[in-house]
């Protein structure tokens, strides 16, 4: 068995060549930027595995990479989370190839995004962003507008610790079944919520249960909302079992895999509890995560 000193060192080493490997090919495509279904992570939107404050070989009393504090991207992209602009946000022209759902990143490196849907939820979010700060990871937050408009602190907590906010409909519908108003609706009040709460726009839109409709791919689009979908599902929504959660993710999981789990909609402690336990595998395991820039 490894000890304290022997793990700490590994997770150093493993931060190391990350850095290493991610300057190497920062001149690559721009990053989030693939239409074809894919998209490549880049060295600014990556929250490098740290060691909590006061532990041997970490820097300091507060480690630079914690996800406590937005990542400089998150910082020179959008304004305080406190205070909502003034002014009617620009919203990005999409491409064509940009409005397509994205299932998976770049794998030519070894990083994972991990998503968690259907909050913001007051009784497991906090827990999911308390361990998300210990391994200085940051995900994507697909937040449900009937759930933010009740939590507002809660929206504001998460962008504050540099997540990725981003539009998961207003009641979680079947997209599907929607007239084209309905789904405008949906949308846009979420959008429009979030702008609001946390002062950023959503750039990324994910259809419950994965179910988009040509309507729902159009507002989106008008939004300036990409589409993510995800490559890895535990399943973890149905209460599965915490050990039938870790293992799917630890078998499926790959360089490139954009993992879905859920903080909110019902029980989430198998979650979470399956968060604590897979995590750190991967970290140990050399993968860095990922989220789009905010």
């Amino acid at each position: 068995m490894l000890s304290d000193r022997q793990i700490t060192s590994r997770r150093l080493l493993l931060v190391a060549a990350g850095m290493s490997l991610l300057g190497t090919a920062a001149g690559c495509r721009a990053p989030w930027n693939d239409g074809e279904g894919r998209v490549e992570a880049g060295v600014d939107e990556i929250a490098l595995p740290v060691m909590p404050a006061g532990a041997e070989g970490a820097p300091g009393a507060a480690p630079a990479a914690s996800a406590s504090a937005a990542p400089p991207v998150a910082a020179s992209a959008a304004p305080s989370a406190t205070a909502a602009p003034s002014v009617v946000p620009v919203r990005k022209v999409l491409t064509e190839a940009e409005t397509k759902p994205v299932y998976e990143l770049d794998a030519a490196r070894k990083v994972v995004a991990l998503t968690i849907d259907d909050g913001p939820d007051p009784r497991h979010t906090p827990t999911v962003l308390a361990l998300l700060q210990q391994y200085g990871i940051r995900a994507t937050f697909f937040l449900i507008g009937e759930s933010a408009v009740e939590h507002p602190a809660l929206v504001r907590e998460i962008a504050d610790h540099g997540h990725h906010i981003a539009n998961h409909t207003w009641t979680h519908p079947d997209l599907r079944s929607l007239s084209a108003t309905k789904v405008r609706d949906e949308l846009v009040r979420t959008s429009d919520l979030l702008q609001k709460t946390t002062g950023r726009q959503p750039t990324w839109f994910r259809a419950p249960g994965g179910d988009w409709s040509p309507e729902s791919l159009k507002v989106a689009a008008d939004l300036g909302m990409r589409n993510m979908a995800w490559s890895v599902d535990p399943r973890d929504w149905s209460r599965p079992g915490t050990s039938a959660i870790i293992d799917t993710v630890l078998k499926d999981v790959r360089p490139g895999s954009i993992v879905l789990n859920h903080d909110g909609g019902g029980d989430r402690s198998q979650t979470v509890a399956a968060l604590k336990a897979y995590l750190p595998v991967l970290v140990d395991s050399g993968y860095l995560f990922t989220a789009p820039p905010n």
